[in-house]
């Protein structure tokens, strides 16, 4: 199962579970807001998920108001209809929610929201209609996608007074929410607890793994500046062998290129423990740094009584 069809499925149930007279209708009034059609002739609403259609179904009897459910085949799939045409129930529909049908545009009418359960069945029915969320694993995206466009603001506005930080993209009617807070809130809101608790898992999984690979990255990068500096004064050190100078000097400095010869790809600090006694990592690194001071002296003179 997916995760939006597992959010899905827990809204759902969720939905068929609510007490209160107020929000069943809160929640048969996102149906029918969110449905394909609602207007004087009734309500249809069109989905691939027959839970859908049959949580619509049981909501709208719960209010007094019969619906039917037919299937259709379709090149993509099934499609579930849930549809309101009968007369009788028609005018039950409009009395339930107080319109006529012949509204110019569709709004969300507040009286018809009246407490916070309200106002959660209400967005998760939408949800349920209109509404998808992205799996967590990939990004954080929660949409709900109309054709009404008064109805899109009103619906960004109320998600926008429960700060969900919703946005609504223009040239189309979706209203969305991104951030992971924000999306893990709103499925908690909705009803699907254990989706948003999925969401909160995947964040810490992430943020784990994003410090083991700072910190990998970071070992890395200390590993390679480890290996430079080894090789930079490895060169400095032959270069001084070569030229019968290494025996010629101060034997700390001798001491100290004998050592890194025989570990090369020892940091400097763990090479100080390989002293008897023990010598500090300022003073060892001091004593490379003159090791490739001299080199690089040598270097220079060689190359100017060269060229003379």
């Amino acid at each position: 199962m997916s995760f939006a069809s597992q959010a899905r499925e827990e809204i759902a149930q969720r939905s068929l579970q609510l007490q209160k007279d107020c929000c069943v209708r809160a929640a048969a009034y996102g149906i029918a807001c969110f449905a394909k059609y609602f207007d004087a002739k009734g309500l249809v609403l069109q989905t691939e998920q027959e839970l859908t259609a049959r949580v619509a179904e049981q909501l709208f009897a719960r209010c007094g108001v019969q619906g039917t459910i037919t299937e259709k085949s379709r090149p993509s799939g099934v499609v579930y209809e849930f549809g309101i045409r009968e007369p009788e129930q028609v005018v039950r529909l409009h009395e339930l929610f107080g319109t006529t049908g012949s509204e110019t545009s569709l709004q969300i009418d507040p009286k018809l929201i009246r407490c916070q359960t309200c106002v959660s069945a209400y967005i998760g029915a939408a949800f349920l209609c209109g509404g998808t969320v992205t799996d967590p694993q990939k990004e954080y995206n929660l949409e709900f996608l109309t054709s009404r466009t008064n109805l899109a603001k009103d619906f960004e506005a109320l998600l926008a007074e429960h700060e969900f930080a919703p946005h609504r993209r223009n040239g189309v009617n979706l209203v969305y929410v991104k951030s992971c807070a924000n999306v893990e809130r709103i499925l908690a809101f909705m009803g699907a607890a254990q989706a948003a608790q999925q969401i909160g898992a995947q964040k810490a999984m992430k943020q784990v793994r994003n410090q083991i690979n700072r910190h990998t990255n970071c070992d890395t990068a200390n590993l390679g500046k480890t290996a430079r500096a080894n090789a930079q004064t490895l060169k400095a050190i032959r270069f001084l062998q070569e030229q019968k100078a290494l025996e010629t000097l101060p034997e700390v400095l001798q001491e100290a290129a004998a050592k890194r010869m025989e570990n090369p790809d020892l940091s400097l600090a763990a090479l100080c423990a390989c002293f008897d006694p023990p010598v500090s990592k300022s003073g060892l690194s001091h004593r490379m740094k003159k090791l490739e001071a001299l080199a690089q002296s040598m270097r220079e003179r060689m190359e100017q009584e060269e060229q003379h």
